[in-house]
């Protein structure tokens, strides 16, 4: 018998490739980090001899979810201005408030709360985008989580930099000294939307990524707002704009994307750009409703986002997955719109893909990542369990997962953090309220 780290042994093993796959009776082989084999649990019991198993006669395993977009350390914010359109509650709410508090030891501590509540949630990997870097690549790693961290730019001073060239050296040392040889973190240019960044940056940072085989990642056409300024101001839609900038294409990931025309969709389909598709936030904001059935039949690679947690007010991604799928069958007027295998893999595959590691990750297949998260399906909101995946996408809530590993390692097991010491998580978000309190 080969020896191996773990098997798995689950109820239902939901593979995601192929789309709708759900396995009865089978088992993962994990070793070294990665998924060895799946194969009928009978055979497994034959043919490896694991250091640890893990028997999970009621649950439901998947690959993790990734959280395509998101500002996690703003988790220290969360509730301080709601109930506000974007732009007042930016500029008279949240800017100041980054003004006044915000720090690298501010960054720490936030995204400390925020991988507690991504790993209780079933969240394995996120794409940030966020003041000191640096600190969230600190955290993720001590955490195990896989993160994309931002490199953050703006055209205006912060805590983090005073100017945009700034910004850009900044970014670019952060990516040399804390991310490029971190095994689960990767790097994004963040640019961070339209009305923030000049032209002369933007022009910067294509080339860089085309030169570093970095994604881009940038809010655009968040709201009409947003558009209308922009065509007030030099005549163009932002879309126009960064398309005469070359910024648009593969490794481009297009966050919120509410206000769209039809050939702008069409664009997103034919340039192969990828949508982060942040639903409760753009509701909560009143900011428009992506038009993701479109864009998926465009040919858009069309992934879930969170955006942040004072926008949103939380990480919650398997919300996110039903929330968008019944969005599009009500904007659509098609019950079919976005079926529940589709939305599983907007919240798992889709995302891997838009950030590049979908070799790695986003699926259950031999060879790839162990990225996985098991769900307790024996619950009053969750059975009987006549089909697993309509279950997940339409009725799972996140307090149902119990086991989260990343790269074959236990982040939570039966429902308790390995990697953060909760309560002190917790004294310090109780401390930094304490401070910013209005």
């Amino acid at each position: 018998m080969q020896a191996i780290d773990l098997l798995v042994f689950p109820k239902w093993l939901v593979t995601i490739e192929p789309e709708g796959q759900v396995l009865e009776d089978h088992a993962m082989a994990v070793d070294g980090g990665r998924i060895v084999e799946i194969l009928p649990a009978d055979f497994a019991r034959q043919t490896y001899a694991p250091r640890d198993a893990l028997v999970l006669a009621d649950h439901a395993v998947m690959p993790g979810l990734v959280n395509g977009h998101t500002h996690s350390a703003m988790t220290l914010l969360r509730g301080i201005a709601d109930d506000l359109p974007l732009m007042d509650w930016l500029n008279n709410h949240i800017w100041p408030a980054e003004g006044a508090h915000v720090s690298r030891a501010f960054c720490v501590d936030g995204v400390r709360l925020a991988a507690a509540e991504m790993i209780r949630g079933g969240t394995t990997c996120f794409n940030d985008m966020y003041f000191f870097p640096d600190a969230t690549a600190e955290v993720a790693a001590q955490t195990g989580m896989r993160a994309v961290i931002g490199l953050l730019l703006i055209d205006f001073p912060t805590a983090w930099a005073a100017n945009a060239d700034e910004y850009i050296r900044k970014g670019l040392d952060v990516y040399e000294n804390d991310i490029r040889l971190q095994p689960l973190l990767r790097a994004a240019f963040a640019p961070h939307a339209p009305y923030t960044v000049s032209d002369a940056p933007l022009l910067r940072i294509r080339e860089l990524a085309t030169e570093m085989g970095l994604p881009i990642h940038m809010h655009v056409h968040e709201t009409a707002d947003e558009v209308n300024g922009a065509v007030a101001n030099d005549g163009r839609r932002p879309w126009e704009r960064l398309k005469s900038l070359d910024l648009l294409g593969p490794d481009f990931i297009a966050v919120h994307m509410t206000q769209l025309t039809d050939d702008e969709i069409a664009d997103c389909g034919r340039l192969g750009v990828n949508i982060a598709h942040c639903p409760e936030s753009n509701l909560k904001l009143a900011s428009g409703i992506a038009p993701i059935a479109k864009l998926i039949a465009a040919g858009a690679n069309v992934m879930l986002g969170t955006d942040g947690p004072s926008s949103n007010n939380d990480l919650d991604l398997l919300s996110e997955m039903r929330t968008a799928s019944l969005l599009a069958k009500g904007v659509s007027g098609d019950p079919r719109a976005v079926p529940a295998a589709q939305a599983l893999k907007m919240a798992t595959l889709n995302g891997a893909k838009a950030l590049g590691l979908d070799a790695d990750i986003g699926s259950l297949v031999a060879g790839k990542s162990a990225d996985f998260i098991a769900i307790d399906l024996n619950h009053p909101s969750t059975t009987p369990v006549y089909d697993v995946i309509s279950i997940l996408a339409y009725a799972v809530g996140r307090d149902q997962v119990t086991d989260v590993y990343v790269a074959g390692r236990a982040l939570m097991r039966d429902r308790r953090l390995l990697t953060l010491d909760e309560p002190a998580v917790l004294a310090k978000a109780a401390e930094w309220r304490a401070r910013i309190k209005p």
